[in-house]
Order: structure tokens, then C-alpha cells, then sequence
């Protein structure tokens, strides 16, 4: 008897020896599926279905880099998820994957950053990549995404909702960050923050009811094109101190604020064909601007000035726009309110002003209205307006001509 348990009992040893130790290797390999690589140089993937958390699974990455793969599935964290090596790429299934922030206390939900967390450029990482996932927050957690000194950072196809700062924040990314095809909504902070960052590309994105949808602080070079703000509850678009910047093919909508507000020294910057709608206190706001061009933009039915060039800014041109209180046939013309009314132009004590081929209909209270210290030399030419008044007239050395009312 003793001997057949004896039998019995080395094989089945055996068997639950094999199952631990294979349990143990699938682990370890399932990340790499085959770790027998036949191609020289190459790395396995972290599959996070085979870990515990998805911080370990992240934390399983070699210094030098890999991806991580997140499955589809809801998945609560209360501390931020950190990452702090260069050449990721965290990867997800698309909203089906879903990072649910469950932290109260103002964390973030995800934070990008060097090991080493001292201010210099030694402390930068390169290349990370977030593509594919939904993350979520609560009122009382902090920022969605916040990477800081992450150079060529790209950021795809991620939706970053519901969080108590900004939905994505990026702190001197100085080289190359990319914003592409992303839902970032009803956001307590700035959809997208943008701080200290350089040739910049914000293409193909979706904003709504954030505070902000985008700032742009100490910046270069900001390409922000093709995408859709909607409902937000500040402004639209705040650009400082920023130089060499085009904002083209956005559609600008029902802002509580200011469509766009270029502030404190920028310069160079394009804002061109672009749908600037329904915003509540205004469409461009230029207060500190020089060397920029408006040009080719609908502003149409605009709660308060479709466009102010303030006494600090200068050297504008303006050309080819339609401010329009939107003429729709059979002389209807719609409007906001009956004490609401499309806005034109408003000068405020500026100089160097070019414009030209621009279209004002049934705007209000003018077509240009002169506000503060006179406005001069102007060239105010080739505009046509119809249904509204305009004090083009009172413009001092300037060239005011061929102008249809």
C-alpha cells in the first residue's frame, strides 16, 4: 500500500512542480510571447494582463525601453501611474480599455517622468507614446496627463475625461510633442496645457467643456490645426509669450469667453481659415501681438467683438474675413437675441494696421468701432459693408479707400 502511494505521490509531485514552475515562466515569458527572438535587436512586449497591476507591468520594462499592452477592461487606480523610461509605448484597446482615477486628494492619474526629478536637461526622457485608451478622473483628482520634460512625446487616439485639473498638462516637452486624433472633455483645468513646449503639432482633436480647451504658455512654434472646440466654459484658445504660431481649419464654437486671446509678447502668429462662432465675450482678442495675420476666418454671429487689437499690439494685418450676423436668403437674417448682435472690429489706440478685402454684414454696434487713443496709420481699403455703421472715417493718417457701405 505504502508503496503504491509512494507511486502515486513522486508523479504528482512531479505534475504540480511542472504547473508551478510553468505558471512562473508563462509569466515571465507571456510578455514576449516566444522569448527565442530570431530578429537581432528585438525587444518583448508587456502584456499587463500577465501582472498584478498595471504599474508592475510598467515597471517590467527594461531601462531602455518596450511597450506595454493594457486589454480591454475598467481599471481603478488611487495613485498615479508613473512613467520613467525613454522609448514606451503604452498601448490600449481603444476606449474599451478604460484607466478610471479614483484618487481625491489632487493626484494625477498619469505622470511621464525622469527618474531623476531635478529641473535640468539632464533629467529628460525622449520619446514616449500614450495610444489607444481612455483615461477618467474625478472633481476632486488632479491633472489626466502630466509629463514633464518628455521630448518627442506623442499622444494618439487617448479620451482624457472628467478630471479635476487639466486633462493633459505638458511642462517643457520641449522637442517635438504631438497631440493627434484625441477626445479631451469636460475637464475642471485646461483640456490641453501647454507650458515652455516647442514646434508644436495639435491636429485632428476634439474639445469640449473644459475650462480652457487650449493654453500655450512660453512657447514656440504651435501648429494647431483641423481641430473641434465646443462649449467650453472659458475661452477657446489662450496663446502667451509665444512666437511663429499658425492656428488654421479649427472650428471655434459657444466659448463662454474668448474664441482666441493672444497675450504678453507673442508675435508671428497666422490665424487663418478658421470658423469662429457664438463665442460669448468675443472672437481674436489681440492684447499683446505684433507681426500677426488674421485672414480668411467666419466670424459669425459673435455675442460681443468679433475682433479687438488692443492699444499693446500692432503691425496687424486683416484680410479677406466675413463677420456676419448670418444673411440666410429671403432677407432673414439670424441672430443671437434681439439684444445680442454680431460684433465687428474694435481698435483700441493701435497703429500699423492693414485692412483689407474683409466682408462685415449686419454687424453691431459697427463695422469698426475706435475705442481709447485715436488709431492710426491704417490702411483701411477694399472692404465691403452692408447693414452697419463703422468709424473707419475718423482714422487719423490713414488710408481709408474703395470701401463699399
Amino acid at each position: 500500500m505504502k508503496k503504491q502511494i509512494v507511486n502515486l505521490f513522486f508523479p504528482a509531485l512531479l505534475v504540480l512542480t511542472a504547473i508551478i514552475y510553468f505558471s512562473f515562466q508563462n509569466k515571465a515569458d507571456f510578455s514576449s510571447q516566444n522569448q527565442n527572438f530570431k530578429l537581432p535587436g528585438a525587444r518583448p512586449y508587456i502584456e499587463a494582463s500577465a501582472y498584478s497591476s498595471l504599474q508592475n507591468a510598467i515597471d517590467a520594462l527594461p531601462d531602455d525601453g518596450g511597450v506595454v499592452r493594457i486589454p480591454p477592461g475598467v481599471f481603478e487606480i488611487y495613485k498615479p501611474l508613473i512613467i520613467n523610461k525613454p522609448d514606451v509605448l503604452l498601448e490600449g484597446a481603444g476606449t474599451a480599455t478604460h484607466i478610471k482615477n479614483m484618487n481625491t486628494e489632487g493626484e494625477p492619474a498619469l505622470i511621464i517622468q525622469h527618474r531623476d526629478k531635478e529641473e535640468n536637461r539632464e533629467s529628460e526622457l525622449w520619446r514616449v507614446s500614450l495610444s489607444n485608451f481612455r483615461i477618467t478622473g474625478n472633481e476632486k483628482s488632479g491633472h489626466g496627463i502630466e509629463a514633464r520634460r518628455i521630448n518627442e512625446i506623442f499622444i494618439n487616439g487617448i479620451t482624457v475625461s472628467y478630471h479635476g485639473g487639466d486633462g493633459i498638462k505638458l511642462y517643457y516637452c520641449y522637442e517635438d510633442p504631438r497631440i493627434s486624433n484625441s477626445l479631451i472633455t469636460y475637464n475642471k483645468g485646461t483640456g490641453l496645457n501647454l507650458i515652455g513646449c516647442h514646434d508644436i503639432i495639435v491636429s485632428a482633436n476634439q474639445f469640449e467643456e473644459n475650462m480652457d480647451a487650449l493654453r500655450c504658455i512660453d512657447g514656440f512654434n504651435l501648429c494647431m490645426t483641423g481641430n473641434n472646440l465646443d462649449d467650453h466654459l472659458g475661452n477657446g484658445v489662450v496663446i502667451e509669450n509665444t512666437y511663429g504660431s499658425v492656428l488654421s481649419g479649427n472650428m471655434i464654437e459657444e466659448c463662454e469667453g474668448t474664441a482666441v486671446i493672444l497675450d504678453k509678447d507673442c508675435y508671428g502668429i497666422t490665424i487663418s481659415a478658421n470658423v469662429i462662432a457664438h463665442n460669448v465675450t468675443g472672437g481674436v482678442d489681440l492684447r499683446d501681438a505684433h507681426g500677426c495675420a488674421v485672414s480668411a476666418n467666419t466670424f459669425t454671429i459673435m455675442g460681443k467683438d468679433a475682433l479687438v487689437i488692443g492699444p499693446k499690439s500692432g503691425r496687424i494685418t486683416v484680410s479677406g474675413n466675413n463677420f456676419s450676423n448670418s444673411y440666410i436668403g429671403d432677407d432673414k437674417i439670424k441672430r443671437l437675441e434681439d439684444d445680442i448682435n454680431a460684433g465687428g472690429i474694435v481698435f483700441e489706440g493701435t497703429t500699423d494696421i492693414c485692412v483689407v478685402g474683409n466682408l462685415f454684414s449686419s454687424v453691431r454696434p459697427k463695422a469698426l468701432v475706435l475705442k481709447g487713443k485715436l488709431s492710426e496709420h491704417v490702411n483701411f481699403s477694399g472692404n465691403v459693408i452692408t447693414d452697419a455703421p463703422s468709424d473707419q472715417e475718423d482714422l487719423k493718417k490713414s488710408i481709408v479707400e474703395n470701401n463699399l457701405n
